[in-house]
């Protein structure tokens, strides 16, 4: 009896361990890390934009208006907000994301193709205030 309620806690333990970061989202620890490959284009203080826009308060913004940022061409005309699951589907492909939402072309090349990675830069990027 007493190896039953051991192995049935193991497995309950293991099922926490495979199924709780998913439920709790992102690392936003690791998410900085990931995102030094965006950091080439894009910066995360208010107002200072490289090639791309600033992502600082990219959350619930909506797509194409960080202030004082001229070169949107594929977000021009966006009618879409950042939230968790736009950025999580533009991630994965930017340039077949905003093609498919508004017949534009996007300058971003780079693409999260694992899905831990992208919600650690989602977690990251909420991480800034």
């Amino acid at each position: 009896m007493k190896n039953i309620k051991f192995l049935l806690l193991l497995f309950c333990a293991i099922q926490f361990l495979v199924v709780a970061p998913a439920i709790a989202g992102g690392d936003a620890v690791r998410g900085k890390r990931v995102f030094n490959k965006c950091k080439a284009c894009h910066s995360i203080k208010a107002g200072k934009h490289k090639i791309g826009a600033s992502l600082a308060g990219v959350i619930n913004r909506k797509a194409g208006t960080a202030k004082g940022f001229k070169r949107y061409k594929g977000l021009k005309g966006a009618d879409w907000t950042w939230d968790e699951a736009t950025l999580d589907e533009y991630l994965t492909n930017p340039k077949k994301f905003v093609k498919s939402r508004n017949k534009r072309k996007s300058a971003m090349i780079l693409k999260l193709k694992k899905k831990r990675d992208r919600d650690d830069v989602i977690a990251y990027l909420k991480s800034l205030k």
